[in-house]
């Protein structure tokens, strides 16, 4: 597997960009939905990873959907469950899994940075790879099978605080200080360009509307999706750190790992209790 987020080269034009062009830039970079990217540069990747968590809202709430009509016709949570985990998958045409199985076979390794980056561009997949993929998926099928089993409610929200949570703890991967790992890519694009304080304000924004989400439930539900997207955030804080120690920086691979892990720790939070 490649760094699937490769793009043109950053031109540094002075003018700020728009909103606009940041959704563009999100939309068309990390989904499959149309979304002409009007401006590849450092001001719109800016704009743009600030904006990942819209780009997930929109992700979740299409997985939801499925799950829930199922569930409506008859279909047992199991079914729900396993087409609202991989509708995320086919939204992103796998990238953030390539990315999760790439980066999982770097850090497997063993090797210095430069070797590590070689074999996250290898087209195959190693056995680091595979068993973070199964993992992942089961455990984020289990989890979703769980809370089905309760109430559609509480999967389809679940969908959605995992999506936006995943593309968040992207935009905290691109904030200032972080550096790439290589000088082309996704990582080359967006690392960086976040402020913190945005970075910041951002997660908080989350966190809250999470828990506002999850109120008309009760208060402990509130108190648990609050949790699910602070203890996701922190799992792919953890990750990054040890991504950045161990190849020099982040890649567009290692974007794609946080994603899932911050995805699937946020449904197993989501999942307890």
């Amino acid at each position: 597997m490649t760094d699937s987020f490769d793009g043109p080269p950053l031109t540094p034009p002075p003018e700020r960009a728009s909103f606009r062009d940041g959704v563009r830039f999100a939309f068309g970079t990390l989904t499959v939905l149309p979304a002409r990217i009007t401006r590849w540069d450092r001001p719109a990747a800016r704009t743009g990873m600030a904006c990942a968590p819209l780009a997930g809202l929109v992700v979740g709430a299409l997985a939801a959907v499925p799950g829930v009509l199922l569930l409506l016709l008859g279909a047992g949570p199991l079914l729900a469950a396993a087409v609202t985990a991989a509708v995320p998958a086919a939204l992103t045409r796998g990238l953030h899994l390539d990315g999760l199985a790439d980066t999982a076979d770097g850090l497997g390794s063993a090797k210095p940075a430069d070797e590590a980056l070689r074999i996250m561009k290898k087209s195959d997949i190693g056995p680091f790879g595979v068993i973070a993929l199964v993992v992942v998926l089961l455990v984020q099928t289990a989890a979703l099978f769980e809370l089905y089993a309760e109430s559609w409610v509480r999967g389809a929200l679940a969908a959605v605080i995992a999506a936006v949570t995943a593309r968040l703890a992207m935009t905290l991967a691109s904030r200032e200080g972080v550096p790439p790992a290589r000088p082309e890519g996704l990582g080359a694009a967006v690392a960086g360009v976040v402020p913190r304080p945005v970075a910041v304000a951002l997660a908080a924004l989350v966190t809250a509307a999470a828990a506002a989400a999850a109120l008309p439930t009760d208060l402990p539900a509130a108190a648990r999706s609050a949790a699910a997207v602070l203890a996701a955030l922190l799992a792919a804080e953890l990750l990054l750190r040890r991504c950045v120690r161990r190849f020099d920086g982040v890649t567009g691979d290692v974007f794609g790992a946080l994603a899932e892990v911050a995805a699937t720790t946020a449904l197993v939070v989501l999942a307890l209790g």
